[in-house]
């Protein structure tokens, strides 16, 4: 994307983030004081480096969050393997707290600089990746620029664009296609993300699935795990998973409509974000449930109604203790979240009409009967307690996951297929 390609939005959006830039001292700080951010690791986010770049290639690989962290670490794992340099960056907390527990020995993990001119090729003038793989639909025009200005291969990989977010980027069609042609290659999850990507101007385009079907079932520590079953014992439970705003009210209304019939329910809430945890706990209280935090190092009391899982790094031990998951983010408008770990556990995975982020995989599960649709809370109550109560058409449901699951895979051997160019293309270079 050479500077005279620059549609006059994206200069705008230049010359904004770099007034905005001057502003970014006040706002990292406001953010650590929230627990947003590390405030050892501040100036990371200003691409200022706090290691030194390794000798020989090196391959920088983008997850966003959490989930896009999770799924590329197989491939993180196989580039390890055989002998490549990885720089793994991220934006989030969380995240950065999952590549130091997942991560291979010697991959080096940064905080993915703000997207503003200078921060950016302060980054990659330390850095100088020898090829850059972004996650799923990371698309920051300063960082593309800067990467096409130097003429560093960019892949999209297991490339990710709702139908909301085309419809938007179509509205902008001239600054997408100059950002796509970037792109030197967009390994697409499906064939709809791949039209689209297409639709946008992305150049070179192939579908190779999703990543997430080849990403191991998240483990769980065994002497927690048995500490926690202990404690509930032989109650049902209902785990309302990776819940956003609004989402947690109706989990604690279905536990009460359930109650009668179901009297020791337990209810289990997962917050997508886990700061969330005190706010989530005195909701609880307000409603007349009562409570326990597991941040504060708590186990859920025979009386205890709702159980509030507001730590980091544990839906393996979470999804291994409930029967029937209900997956947040999809009773409100934010997309859905992702049902695959649940479904490898052999969880009934329950989601609301709102799944657009995982549109295929939902409909996939849906059409299997890996997973069942709920459209309002009577809804939710009603399968939660068929489900609970009902062993054999749980089995069922969860049946269906596994074929969907077993169906999907295969993702990373075909990236891995797609990249290999690169690949031999960088270590010929180091020779």
């Amino acid at each position: 994307m050479k500077a005279r390609s620059l549609t006059v939005t994206l200069r705008l959006y230049r010359g904004a983030s770099a007034a905005a830039a001057l502003l970014t001292p006040a706002w990292l700080s406001y953010r650590a004081g929230k627990g947003k951010e590390d405030r050892e690791r501040l100036p990371e986010r200003r691409g200022i480096a706090s290691a030194e770049r390794p000798e020989g290639p090196l391959v920088w690989v983008h997850g966003a969050s959490v989930g896009e962290v999770n799924c590329v670490m197989p491939l993180i794992e196989r580039l390890v393997a055989r002998r490549f340099n990885v720089l793994l960056t991220s934006g989030t907390l969380t995240s950065s707290k999952v590549a130091a527990r997942r991560a291979p020995p010697g991959v080096i993990h940064q905080f993915m600089p703000l997207d503003a001119g200078a921060f950016v090729s302060r980054f990659l003038d330390h850095w100088k990746p020898d090829l850059v793989l972004l996650a799923e639909s990371e698309l920051w025009p300063n960082l593309l620029y800067d990467l096409g200005r130097r003429g560093t291969p960019v892949v999209l990989v297991n490339g990710r664009l709702s139908p909301k977010s085309a419809e938007r980027w179509s509205r902008l069609s001239r600054s997408a296609r100059a950002l796509l042609s970037r792109i030197d290659l967009c390994l697409a999850q499906s064939e709809e993300d791949g039209a689209r990507f297409h639709a946008l101007g992305a150049p070179r385009v192939e579908v190779c699935g999703n990543l997430k079907f080849d990403v191991p079932a998240p483990a769980a520590d065994p002497i927690a795990l048995g500490a926690l079953a202990s404690a509930i014992g032989a109650r049902p439970v209902l785990l309302a998973a990776s819940t956003h705003a609004g989402e947690e009210v109706l989990a604690m209304a279905t536990h009460k409509a359930l109650r009668k019939e179901l009297k020791d329910l337990l209810t289990i809430v997962a917050p997508r974000h886990p700061e969330r945890g005190e706010e989530i706990a005195e909701l609880a209280e307000e409603a007349g449930l009562r409570t326990a935090r597991r941040s504060a190092d708590a186990l859920p009391a025979p009386d205890t109604d709702i159980y509030v899982a507001d730590t980091i790094g544990e839906m393996g031990l979470l999804y291994r203790c409930a029967p029937v998951v209900f997956m947040g983010g999809s009773m409100v408008e934010h997309g859905g979240q992702n049902p695959i770990e649940a479904a490898k556990l052999g969880a009934v995975v329950l989601h609301g009409p709102h799944v657009w982020n995982f549109g295929a995989i939902y409909a996939r599960f849906d059409a299997d009967g890996g997973a069942l649709p709920v459209a309002d809370i009577k809804d939710l109550a009603r399968l939660t307690f068929v489900m609970l109560r009902d062993k054999a058409r749980r089995e069922r449901v969860a049946a269906g996951a596994r074929v969907s699951v077993a169906a999907l895979g295969g993702a990373l051997e075909r990236t891995l297929a797609a990249i290999e160019p690169y690949l031999v293309h960088i270590r010929l270079q180091h020779r």
